[in-house]
């Protein structure tokens, strides 16, 4: 990096700025490109050693990449540094996934690069946008679990927290989504099918996992073998997680699995290839993909060891950091907090006190509270089908130290809960960790709950509704674990490099406080009806608008009119989430401008996106169904232009790195009482798309935060889902909302499937005589009256951007800087370590 390039973060700085990041970053006299031997000019020759001018934009790409993580590397190695010197409590981050999205614009901005990228760029005659498109979404997520657990380990780094986000490193992402026919089509997702370079991998920090059996080969099926012990190795790759700055690189830590160098070479020498190396795949197929097939019982087997590799990995190597430093282990709760996103890592319980029991050779009761100290534990959902069982013989044959300890635990628990509750044999059935039945289970949320200090939802009414209903006999015996953190949201990636139009309007108007503090949005309240800024955002929402389409029709050839109400629902595909309500929604506008084609209806384009489940064949159906009505549409003249809807497949970070800032309306309409928080719903509303949506998850902060009058709510309620269950009838609204009822009509006439007749009859079992499980119908007509308060908001273009900015201005409370300040003073009593 030469001397005289400005290295700045959204306005020009001094030179004496200059000269201390130059510091900062330890790069003395190397450049980052503009000589022989600067970075980039290295990393292109001597990494592919050939012609630079025939090496292309992948391999620009890796160049960049490799220079930019030169930069970084010695404050990556100084705030590691810095930790073991000062040996503060750390925090371990437990998840199944971490949807990091791309990583390279994302750590220029957070080094303050960008405008040395660009200079470089401009110099090299590089295609940027170009470079970027290079990257792949690092496959490690699905959706909303992992894009939080991505979100929180960048604030922790921002705001210089000790910590470590330990995950699997997944040679494939869940799927990569196609469509065929309208049909969803899953493809391997072989995201590291090229060498990632922003990993390192740590092969001397090897671990070692033992399970209770081994594998063969068997007539070419792989077999257990009961009673022979086997074991694991996971080999750690270490990511930056570089917090905004440049000051604090933190860690993000993913396990691959791998089998011990032996196979069995006589049986290998015979010819008997496959049997020899058995160990071998069953090893390496561990963490081949994320989240295999839950439908049938092998890929339940594959996701239940695939959650303890991670759990016995990530607390084998925080207890070897711990030890370096301390050998009193009742130290551990003071030197270490343990965060178990999700009930998926809550196999941390028993594999804790199984070290402390049998490693340390504590007793049990020391054991037990030095377990608890340590581990919290997150609960993200209120469906009963999300809470994990597994059943009990996998633990006796995989882990029966375990299961030894489990059922401990739970005879220790069922005592304590008959002493203070005599008599009260249903609630000690409700609470024990062992559901009994056909086949003996192992209820993972109540060890997870039992074992650890804390337990928090992730919204308020979820925290309300996971107290009162979901676990209401645990919490009342153990009141004291029990809490809220609402969710949030990085406005690092989510606004100030999603948006950046927008994002330059806001730090024109209050200085740029807010990217580290987004509570100081709330100075944009006064602004609402100042004109000038209110046509700075509207022009900053026109620009992205442009942008996408233009994106769009580059990348799939789909035109859409950004002069149109781009109109969201972006989410993975669920019954509950219901983008079934929003066709609904859509079908009754379209046959509204067939009924009447003078009516006047601002032109809409709606955008559906989201993967469904492999196995769960009603979401797919639903994906189709966008699709067949998104085609029926185009197809008539009547509403050509007028409406348009479109299904954007692999929905990924990076696609919504560039919807969200062009957004106008999101959607948020999920049945009351089943979203546990949402986080697109936060993005949106900081990028000043208004929500439609009902008073679910964390939208009902948002709308307090914003105010009601600014948010379009309608619906039932979360207690009036519950208490209208024994009653409801779809059968009722079909009879009596005419428009209700001339929807499902075409829809069951098959006017969107002329040419597949019959093949959404399943929906009518879902709608109608299923008994609608989810209330599509119940709140049609008000979304339907929400829709009419919009559209008629839209018609005022300074009553829109009043309440845009509003919704921006009370957007500051969704921050993960905020909700990993709550965790960090009232769960984890850690401190910032700050890197010098």
């Amino acid at each position: 990096m030469d001397s005289d390039t400005t290295v700045v973060g959204a306005s020009t700085q001094s030179t004496v700025d200059r000269s201390k990041l130059l510091e900062q970053y330890g790069c003395g006299p190397i450049q980052f490109t503009g000589t022989g031997d600067a970075l980039y000019e290295r990393h292109l020759m001597y990494d592919n050693v050939a012609d630079q001018a025939a090496l292309g934009p992948w391999e620009r790409y890796e160049a960049v990449a490799r220079s930019v993580r030169d930069v970084l590397s010695q404050r990556w190695v100084l705030t590691e540094k810095t930790y073991e010197r000062e040996n503060p409590k750390r925090v371990y981050y437990l998840s199944m996934e971490f949807l990091i999205g791309r990583s390279l614009s994302n750590n220029i901005l957070n080094l303050l690069l960008d405008p040395a990228i660009e200079r470089a760029a401009a110099d090299k005659d590089l295609d940027w946008l170009a470079v970027l498109e290079q990257e792949p979404d690092a496959g490690l997520g699905n959706g909303g679990l992992g894009r939080l657990a991505a979100c929180f380990i960048d604030s922790m780094a921002t705001m210089q927290l000790p910590a470590m986000g330990y995950g699997l490193r997944y040679e494939y992402g869940i799927f990569k989504q196609t469509i065929q026919d309208g049909w969803q089509v899953e493809q391997p997702d072989n995201w590291l099918r090229r060498p990632d370079p922003w990993e390192i991998a740590r092969p001397g920090e090897t671990v070692e996992v033992q399970l209770g059996c081994s594998f063969e080969v068997r007539g070419g099926s792989l077999g257990v073998v009961v009673g022979r012990p086997s074991s694991l190795l996971g080999i750690p790759y270490d990511r930056p997680v570089v917090g905004y700055g440049g000051k604090t690189v933190n860690t993000l830590r993913l396990w691959a699995a791998a089998a011990p160098d032996y196979f069995d070479f006589r049986a290998f020498s015979a010819g008997e290839f496959v049997s020899a190396l058995a160990e071998r795949l069953t090893a390496e197929s561990l963490t081949r993909v994320l989240y295999p097939d839950d439908s049938t019982s092998m890929g339940q087997g594959l996701r239940f060891v695939q959650e303890y590799f991670l759990v016995a990995c990530s607390l084998a190597d925080l207890v070897r950091r711990f030890r370096r430093h301390d050998s009193d282990w009742t130290a551990l709760p003071a030197k270490v907090a343990i965060q178990l996103n999700d009930t998926h890592p809550s196999l941390a319980v028993p594999e804790l006190m199984r070290i402390l029991l049998d490693e340390a050779q504590l007793g049990w009761d020391q054991a037990w509270g030095l377990t608890r100290q340590t581990l919290a534990y997150t609960n993200h959902t209120l469906l009963p089908e999300a809470l994990e069982k597994w059943p009990l013989p996998w633990f006796a044959l995989l882990l029966p130290r375990h299961l030894e300890i489990i059922l401990e635990i739970n005879r220790r628990l069922v005592d304590e809960v008959r002493t203070r509750f005599p008599g009260d044999d249903g609630r000690v059935e409700r609470v024990a960790l062992i559901e009994e039945g056909s086949e003996r289970r192992i209820r993972m949320a109540n060890l997870a709950i039992v074992g650890t200090h804390s337990t928090n939802g992730v919204a308020s009414i979820h925290s309300e509704l996971l107290r009162t209903v979901t676990v209401k006999d645990l919490t009342e015996t153990f009141p004291e674990r029990f809490s809220n953190k609402t969710n949030g949201v990085t406005p690092r990636r989510w606004l100030l490099l999603a948006n950046p139009h927008l994002a330059h309007s806001i730090t024109r108007a209050i200085g740029d406080g807010w990217i580290t503090d987004l509570d100081e949005l709330a100075r944009l309240r006064p602004l609402a009806d100042d004109k000038g800024f209110g046509d700075a955002v509207s022009a900053a929402k026109r620009e992205a608008k442009t942008q996408f389409a233009n994106w769009l029709k580059l990348t799939s050839g789909v035109t859409v009119d950004p002069d149109t109400i781009f109109d969201c629902q972006i989410k993975r595909i669920h019954e509950y989430k219901r983008q079934l309500l929003n066709a609904l929604r859509v079908v009754v506008l379209y046959d509204r401008l067939r009924q009447n084609p003078d009516l006047e209806m601002a032109p809409r384009t709606f955008f559906f996106a989201g993967k469904a489940a492999p196995a769960y064949h009603l979401a797919k159906i639903i994906i189709k169904f966008l699709n067949s009505l998104a085609g029926t549409i185009d197809g008539d003249p009547a509403v050509r232009g007028r409406l348009k809807v479109v299904f954007l497949p692999e929905y990924c970070v990076s696609l919504a790195e560039r919807l969200i800032p062009a957004t106008d309306v999101s959607n948020q309409i999920s049945t009351a009482g089943y979203e546990a928080s949402g986080t697109s719903n936060m993005k949106f509303m900081m990028n000043g798309a208004l929500t439609i949506g009902t008073r679910d998850g964390a939208t009902i902060e948002m709308a307090e935060a914003a105010g009601e009058e600014n948010f379009f709510m309608f619906g039932l309620t979360a207690e009036q889902v519950a208490g209208s269950r024994s009653w409801y009838s779809p059968q009722w609204h079909y009879d009596n909302e005419p428009e209700t009822r001339a929807a499902l009509d075409l829809i069951f006439s098959d006017h969107f499937s002329r040419y597949e007749p019959g093949i959404f009859e399943p929906l009518r079992q879902t709608l109608l005589t299923g008994g609608d499980n989810y209330m599509h119908l119940a709140d049609l007509t008000a979304y339907l009256e929400a829709d009419r308060r919009l559209l008629e908001l839209y018609a005022d273009p300074m009553g829109w951007a009043r309440k845009v900015i509003l919704n921006v201005a009370g957007s500051g409370r969704f921050s993960s800087d905020r909700t990993i300040g709550e965790y960090a003073a009232e769960i984890w009593d850690v401190k910032p370590c700050p890197v010098p």
